[in-house]
């Protein structure tokens, strides 16, 4: 908010799930009053996704629409902000997900950028779905972003200490080959899994007045970046994809047979849930539907499983 005020060219995205939205209403009613700040300064856009932050777009197609249904009413019930771009949980992503956003309606997608699909280009442009010319995909730079979110504290890492001079030329050097840089991060990068002394908060905020001085780049919202750049090529994803891991797939929440066959019963709850006709059962159902449940039963090894069990208030995946 600080930022908003200092620089009337900044401007920010946020994409919260309806269950945080509910937690902060009831716990923490003075962070939602700050979103709610931020909302009326007209420089910030809320991103659509599911209310349950649930893997919905996976298994049911209903159950996934009435999520959107439920995530875009409290959005404009609180912010008085209707969304007009989507992302899906975790970014998980696919031709078919991004088939149903359009059908839902919206402008466009964002999702990460993976090498495998992208083969030899850069994220740094706007794409459009395949078969889907006129729905855009914004794809996520995972290196730039994962050099604030993960690495910015990391001594062992050769480009410690990344400094606000040093990102900003990262910056001058990728934006050579493109014409959006897409940087997405958790909320919390910015003072939990990076804690405010390791400089992040005095770190964004120089960059953030670097950017706007240098007159190379500006800031800007998915569905601006829409306007302004035409999709020039298509984004082929066939496969399901997303931002976890180094594997960048689904495997951090069904990479084992505990995390599949725990997916696999709880949508297969859902005629019977329904049928109760029983409002409670059916949001305790979706709580547990959301993904952080199946995240913390990874079994996964080295540097992907300790980010697993960094996250989770479990002793182990088993538990």
């Amino acid at each position: 908010l600080q930022l908003l005020n200092k620089h009337p060219d900044f401007a920010v995205s946020f994409s919260i799930t309806g269950v945080f939205l509910d937690q902060l209403e009831r716990f923490a009613p003075h962070v939602l009053d700050s979103f709610k700040k931020l909302a009326e300064t007209n420089r910030v856009e809320f991103i659509a996704e599911t209310y349950y932050h649930s893997l919905a777009g996976i298994y049911s197609k209903r159950e996934f629409f009435d999520q959107i249904d439920a995530q875009m009413f409290r959005i404009q019930n609180t912010f008085a902000k209707t969304p007009k771009v989507f992302r899906n949980t975790e970014l998980i992503y696919s031709n078919d997900i991004a088939k149903l956003a359009a059908e839902y309606g919206f402008l466009g997608i964002l999702a990460e950028g993976v090498d495998r699909n992208l083969h030899w280009r850069k994220p740094n442009f706007v794409y459009h779905t395949k078969d889907l010319p006129n729905f855009k995909v914004l794809l996520k730079n995972y290196r730039l972003s994962d050099d604030i979110a993960f690495r910015f504290s990391q001594r062992s890492w050769s480009e410690w200490p990344l400094t606000a001079e040093k990102f900003h030329s990262w910056l001058d050097s990728d934006g050579i080959v493109g014409e959006v840089i897409n940087l997405f991060m958790d909320y919390e990068t910015f003072g939990e899994h990076q804690w405010e002394d390791t400089g992040i908060f005095s770190f964004f905020e120089k960059l953030v007045d670097n950017v706007v001085l240098d007159s190379k780049h500006f800031f800007t919202t998915p569905t601006r970046s829409f306007e302004l750049f035409a999709a020039k090529e298509s984004y082929d994803a066939p496969e399901l994809t997303s931002w976890a891991d180094t594997e960048r797939d689904l495997s951090a929440w069904r990479g084992n047979t505990i995390q599949w066959d725990s997916l696999e019963t709880i949508y297969e709850l859902e005629d019977s849930i329904r049928k109760s006709n029983d409002p409670q059962l059916l949001h305790d159902w979706r709580l547990l539907q959301t993904s952080d449940h199946y995240y913390y039963m990874c079994t996964k090894w080295w540097n992907d499983g300790d980010v697993h069990a960094y996250f989770s208030p479990m002793d182990s995946p088993y538990d």
